[in-house]
């Protein structure tokens, strides 16, 4: 069953478009999802990659502050840089305030 978060909440979505090749990516992507784990606010993500290499994570925070925050961890910031030197053609990022929240378990 899908967690509903208390309302209301943000929404972070990160549309990519990937580089050719790993590059060190996987690894560092997993890395940033522990490490978001860790950050106050921070309430949970989803991610999809098509085979044509366009994704979206959506991380869902708790406040404005807390994405904030992301936004200026240290380990954040160096992977933001990799991705604009090696593994990303291009992205996108939108941040949204969800008011409305319902969820159908699979």
């Amino acid at each position: 069953m899908s967690k509903i978060f208390d309302l209301p909440y943000y929404a972070v979505i990160f549309k990519s478009k990937r580089s050719p090749g790993d590059n060190g990516y996987s690894e560092t992507a997993q890395t940033m999802v522990t490490e978001a784990a860790k950050q106050d606010g921070f309430l949970g993500a989803d991610s999809v990659r098509d085979e044509d290499g366009i994704g979206i994570t959506v991380s869902y925070w708790a406040s404005l502050e807390s994405i904030e925050k992301w936004k200026m961890n240290a380990l954040h910031m160096h992977a933001k840089s990799l991705g604009k030197q090696k593994w990303y053609e291009e992205y996108t990022i939108r941040i949204c305030k969800v008011e409305y929240d319902n969820s159908f378990p699979f």
